[in-house]
């Protein structure tokens, strides 16, 4: 019980890390968190929180910011399109 909190700590920090670089202009530093904090989370079998899951390409591991490397749209109906720059498309639903 105690290491899955510390795992989950150490996601929280590296999610934040990847944000912060993907903001600096650090791409790749953002993209090496990522891939780490979804190693650390499958290694301990706890998940990422769903802000991080929504916010990184599941296909390149690139920290989606809209308006600069990712394209969010709204679908008719109940949907969210998120499309990263590598062409990469996730949908999530939203409220009715």
């Amino acid at each position: 019980m105690n290491e899955t909190r510390i795992a989950e700590e150490r996601i929280d920090r590296l999610a934040a890390f990847a944000r912060e670089m993907a903001r600096a202009g650090e791409h790749d530093r953002a993209r090496e968190a990522v891939r780490l904090a979804r190693r650390v989370a499958e290694r301990h079998r706890c998940g990422v929180p769903r802000r991080f899951e929504r916010f990184t390409c599941d296909a390149c591991d690139a920290y989606l910011l809209p308006g600069r490397n990712a394209r969010v749209r709204l679908q008719e109906g109940s949907h969210v399109v998120v499309r990263c720059d590598c062409g990469a498309t996730a949908r999530y639903p939203y409220g009715e």
